[in-house]
């Protein structure tokens, strides 16, 4: 019996060619995101052959934007929010007028309107949620004081968009354009009607703050208690995923924000329970699954035509994307006396577009303020500016002997009084090695740090790292895969890796192996197949949760 199931289809067309073209893509050595857009290239209009659902992928994507920004709020406080308000609300305002000038101008020269050139200036100037958090936490720099300053200059992005696509429909007439609904709107524009509308969108938006700070700060933790004394995890998992996924809706639907901004206020709010960790463990697989979504979604919209038809349009306005906004945001960041680091990594991370700009260049052409053209270069822009975006990072990995050395100069430290201190190579040998500090490493350090060796511990919480130095162990915050090295392993006596995620370890410790092939290396697993992987890599030892539970109940049992 034949069944009409273009939700299916659209799902497992895009992850299952999302993994192929992924694959292929880290075989050759060059970011997975560059195989999640081709992949949806391939099930796009514009590509002969099977055309998966666009507004399906574009809403599935949507639900990967919402546990994203769920996730960084989990990793937030107000305080830290707070503290860098003085540089994102300046730095997120110039930027977003550069970018829209630069748009401006090229509009002029393609012969457009002022409200065409308008609505693709600040279509380019808002950077992409998905892709700009996918390349702080791969570089695990969210919580470091870039990636705050990163995450606060986007959400005055958001708001900023917020604003425009409100406004936009009541200066469309003024700007060559039409009403919403798409009938010829008087020439004139109601100055009164325009404030109210700026008023409303300004008191939604306070309202839902207001509301989140006062009832969502008491309400979200004590759902997520309760469930947690159920004593069910997937009732936990259930609960976590409806308070991302439920605020985000009603702070669309009923304030007017967008799911993002409501998604990282709930997480926010959340941020402050004991319970944070453990909710942003639950959405991690379903987060990453539908952010891939995200990006097949874009490269569905791309027509690959437009490099052939207008390649020098499509150049400049990749080189506004990159080049102009990187510049501005640069020159912002360092006005404000912050290190070349932060600088770098900002404007790096803001050298891409995504979903507010196909929103926005949605808009713009329903009511007939810009060309199909535009819509066009500013998709072209999206889809090679997030491919091109990976490569800022890789050089600014290049750079970073020169950035150490500039930002520990006497002139900035002058400056600021406060530099960001880079991670340094123990001189502790015989040592043992301690990854990660969950509930089984806790326990480790603890025993462990009760004996004659001494200690090096990585984890990614910088505040048990520092809750650990202030007990006199050394240790280092982020991730073990990239500062392994940090902790000396070619002359550490042994290595204890105790993070839950097996890949991780896997890679762990094939880095330590590599360093020192005598060191004794103890791994966890879950089962056998997890045990015999870390093995592969170099383990010595591996314990196996269920035979180690087993083995503890028996002795207890004939004791």
């Amino acid at each position: 019996m034949p069944h009409d199931t273009p939700l299916i289809a659209t799902i497992v067309a895009g992850l299952a060619l999302a993994f192929v073209f992924g694959a292929i893509a880290h075989r050759l050595r060059i970011s997975p995101l560059v195989g999640y857009l081709l992949a949806g290239i391939a099930i796009g209009p514009q590509t002969p052959g099977y055309v998966a659902d666009q507004s399906l992928a574009n809403e599935l994507a949507e639900i990967g934007v919402i546990l994203l920004m769920f996730g960084v709020g989990l990793h937030f406080s107000f305080k830290e929010l707070w503290a860098v308000r003085t540089i994102a609300v300046p730095g997120a305002l110039v930027q977003i007028a550069v970018a829209t000038l630069l748009g401006l101008a090229l509009a002029h020269v393609l012969g457009w309107s002022l409200g065409a050139g308008l609505v693709f200036g600040l279509a380019l100037s808002v950077a992409s949620t998905v892709v700009l958090l996918r390349a702080l936490q791969e570089r695990r720099i969210v919580a470091t004081e870039r990636g705050q300053i990163a995450v606060g200059w986007l959400i005055v992005e958001d708001l900023v968009m917020v604003l425009t696509l409100v406004l936009l429909p009541a200066v469309s007439p003024l700007l060559g354009g039409t009403s919403e609904n798409g009938a010829p709107a008087p020439a004139a524009i109601d100055l009164g009607e325009l404030s109210a509308a700026v008023a409303l969108t300004i008191g939604k938006v306070a309202a839902f703050v207001a509301i989140m700070m006062i009832a969502g700060r008491r309400l979200i933790p004590w759902v997520l208690h309760f469930t947690t004394h159920t004593g069910s995890r997937e009732l936990f998992r259930l609960a976590v995923l409806s308070i991302a996924l439920g605020v985000a809706f009603i702070a669309a639907k009923l304030f007017g924000v967008s799911f993002a901004l409501g998604a990282f206020f709930a997480g926010l709010i959340l941020s402050e329970s004991p319970l944070s960790q453990q909710a942003a463990n639950e959405t991690l697989p379903l987060r990453d699954a539908f952010a891939v979504l995200f990006f097949v979604s874009v490269g569905m919209l791309f027509d690959p035509a437009i490099l052939l038809r207008a390649p020098a349009a499509v150049l400049a306005t990749l080189l506004i994307i990159l080049v102009g906004k990187s510049l501005a945001a640069l020159a912002i960041v360092r006005a404000f006396g912050r290190p070349w680091g932060t600088a770098l990594t900002i404007s790096a991370s803001l050298a891409q577009i995504g979903e507010f700009s196909f929103i926005l260049a949605a808009l713009g052409m329903d009511l007939g303020l810009l060309p199909a053209e535009g819509r066009d270069l500013i998709l072209a822009g999206a889809l090679l500016s997030i491919v091109v975006n990976p490569l800022f990072f890789v050089g600014l990995e290049h750079l970073k002997p020169w950035l150490e050395k500039q930002d520990l100069g006497p002139a900035t430290e002058a400056k600021l009084g406060k530099v960001e201190t880079p991670v340094h190579v123990t001189t502790l040998e015989g040592h043992t090695i301690v990854v990660g500090l969950g509930s089984v490493g806790q326990r480790l350090v603890d025993r462990l740090a009760a004996g004659a060796g001494p200690l090096y511990v990585i984890d990614e919480s910088e505040e048990e790292v520092k809750r650990l130095r202030a007990r006199g162990i050394e240790g280092s915050a982020g991730s073990a895969v990239t500062l392994l090295y940090a902790a000396n392993p070619a002359k550490a006596g042994g290595l204890i890796v105790a993070v839950p995620s097996n890949f991780e370890a896997g890679e762990i410790i094939d880095q330590a192996r590599k360093a020192n092939p005598t060191l004794p290396i103890v791994g966890r697993a879950m089962n056998d197949a997890e045990a015999d992987h870390l093995r592969n890599y170099g383990a010595t030892h591996v314990v196996v949760s269920s035979e180690s539970l087993a083995d503890a109940m028996i002795a207890l049992y004939r004791s």
